[in-house]
């Protein structure tokens, strides 16, 4: 599984509207408002790299009031649980 973190600025004013759009479309697994440099973080998930050209340019970007994005490229992902059982001292 490939997951990709996007980062949106989006039309301020439609920010609901845009973080539902984008959180119907298949691959996109979760969307969350925030604070700061962007609007929208969202989270996309896929099975094959050229899918994620698909979803994040061929559907994300095109839902109405993005203005633009920011992809990143998850390599390993930490949960809570690897990190006890990294830190643990087996006690």
């Amino acid at each position: 599984m490939i997951t990709a973190i996007v980062l949106i600025k989006a039309d301020v004013d439609r920010i609901p509207e845009v973080a539902e759009a984008i959180a119907e479309i298949d691959g996109v697994s979760e969307v969350y408002s925030v604070t700061g440099g962007v609007d929208l973080i969202a989270l996309v998930r896929v099975r094959r790299h050229d899918e994620l050209a698909e979803v994040i340019p061929g559907r994300v970007n095109k839902v109405t009031g993005v203005l633009s994005s920011d992809t990143h490229i998850a390599f390993h992902a930490y949960s809570q649980h690897d990190l006890e059982a990294a830190f643990s001292l087996g006690m």
